[in-house]
């Protein structure tokens, strides 16, 4: 133990714990005794401790009370309570208090090491166990990229780097982080070539291999749950990664359990116009397109892509005989999450709530055009962060506890994740070639072939084209698609931005959980 730990031990029959003290100090720790509250007080305000030792039955001032003039001195110091009692009530106003920990006579000096060390190095011990796992599984998981044979392979290779990712985010110095990153990007270098080899066979509603698809996801995951007079909530966040799922995964559990957690694969392109509205309609672009083409808006339309979702679920509903009254809301500014919140005894009647919250799509939006946001999100932490914060003071987390209090599922999904994009690839196309950083549509695209991916002829994709010659071009891995017009600027501007549509890991296999209430 490098560093000196300094312990302060208040108990007014200090000298019979003699030996747990000389136990202590040949561990290395400083000890420095009192016999009362009194005294102990007047230490801390004298000098830093790295932990407080409490007595609970302290004469004059107990230990009930002196943690609450030390917690008014110095609210960050953790303070043990030990106590001879086992009354409950005591227990529950030592918690109150903030204790960090509560230990009950006869005790040992085992039983102090471990506190003191959970306390005092805890993050120390995780940091080293956690980077000697990763250490031991970074072998397997380099070698599952060349093993994956199918979708599922490849979701539980995803599964498995996020674990690490949130693991190694939680350690003090991070130093596996070069590491991970490294192996991302290989898994999403090998990734793209299954996606290139596989996603045109995943096409054929007869593929018994194929994945759970955007178009599949109401039908078979949240229409089954629909019950006539039980009110069924579906939460979808706009680009919600896997990653950021995890991180506010958390904040729910002490209201809900989870009854059921998957992933889907997102359709291409991976953005809102298609991927969502397959979500809502149960349907694959190109049947949109031919089949209601009063609703779908073709790329070259200058009207919203998503403005007719209430209406691709209603056909949808109807097309699977789903029964009962459904809801629709797309939550974008505070005030309309303020009037879901509002409504929601109204929302009880319904046997389905769809709601949309696009918060998360607007946050990565707002990186790219906004410094201060690109400063405050540089990196994909800082990006999990930003989306916690946001859900941890939203409406949606208040919609979240009113649904468990009446004892209502709900069903949490997004429609895409995103992709932060770092690498430029050059190319050429008209003027009415799409904007979109991660996929080109269009005539006449001129790019160079290698680290994208084609699809000469959509409707193998079952995507609609805007004319006879028209094709799509994915970006995949961290690769964004930039003109040779103003190409220096272009690039520096969008560099480093989180982007979607292209083929990707964090862009195609996304969270879909069932949650219960507790």
């Amino acid at each position: 133990m490098s560093q000196t730990y300094h312990i302060l031990w208040a108990d007014d029959e200090i000298d019979l714990l003699k030996p747990h003290i000389l136990f202590l100090e040949q561990k290395g720790y400083e000890i420095t005794t009192t016999n009362s509250g009194v005294d102990a007080i007047e230490e801390v305000e004298k000098r830093n401790f790295d932990v407080v030792f409490l007595d609970e039955m302290m004469p004059g001032m107990t230990g009930l009370e002196t943690l609450q003039q030390i917690k008014q001195i110095k609210p960050q110091i953790p303070v043990v309570m030990i106590t001879k009692s086992e009354e409950e009530q005591i227990m529950d106003d030592a918690i109150g208090g903030k204790i960090a920990d509560y230990l009950i006579k006869p005790i040992n000096p085992s039983q102090i090491l471990l506190s003191i060390k959970k306390i005092l190095q805890n993050r120390q011990l995780i940091d080293e166990k956690t980077t000697m796992n990763y250490q031991q599984d970074f072998m397997n998981i380099s070698m599952s990229f060349g093993d994956a044979e199918d979708h599922e392979d490849w979701a539980n290779i995803y599964k498995k780097l996020n674990y690490w990712e949130i693991q190694i985010d939680s350690t003090e110095n991070k130093n596996m982080q070069e590491v991970l990153e490294t192996q991302k990007v290989e898994a999403n270098s090998a990734f793209a070539r299954f996606i290139k080899e596989e996603y045109l066979s995943w096409m054929k509603e007869s593929n018994p291999d194929r994945p759970l698809l955007s178009h599949q996801v109401l039908k078979e995951k949240v229409f089954p749950k629909v019950k006539e007079g039980k009110p069924l909530f579906l939460v979808v966040i706009d680009n919600l990664r896997l990653d950021q799922w995890e991180d506010i995964e958390g904040l729910l559990m002490p209201y809900f359990n989870i009854d059921e957690k998957e992933t889907y694969y997102s359709i291409l392109p991976t953005t809102t116009a298609y991927a969502r509205n397959a979500l809502f309609s149960g349907m694959m672009p190109m049947d949109m397109a031919r089949f209601h083409p009063d609703l779908w808006e073709n790329e070259d339309s200058e009207e919203g892509k998503n403005n007719h979702e209430e209406e691709w679920l209603k056909i949808n509903m109807e097309k699977n005989r789903v029964k009962g009254r459904a809801s629709y809301h797309k939550i974008i500014q505070a005030h309309q999450g303020k009037a879901v919140l509002d409504n929601f005894h109204n929302l009880l009647q319904n046997d389905l709530n769809v709601l949309v919250y696009n918060f998360v799509d607007m946050m990565s939006h707002a990186r790219t055009d906004m410094k201060m946001i690109r400063e405050l999100a540089p990196d994909e932490s800082a990006y999990r962060s930003l989306t916690k914060s946001w859900f941890e003071h939203s409406s949606l987390i208040e919609l979240f506890k009113r649904i468990q209090y009446a004892g209502a599922e709900v069903i949490v999904t997004t429609d895409h994740g995103t992709k932060r994009v770092n690498r430029p690839y050059r190319i050429i196309g008209d003027k009415k070639v799409t904007t979109n950083l991660r996929y080109k549509q269009g005539k006449n695209l001129n790019f160079e072939e290698g680290k994208v991916f084609e699809i000469k002829h959509p409707e193998e994709a079952r995507l609609p084209k805007m004319n006879v010659s028209s094709a799509f071009v994915f970006a995949v891995e961290d690769y964004f698609f930039a003109y040779p017009n103003n190409y220096n600027y272009y690039v520096n501007f969008y560099k480093d931005t989180f982007q979607h549509g292209g083929v990707s890991l964090e862009e195609m296999i996304i969270p879909l959980v069932h949650l219960g209430p507790k």
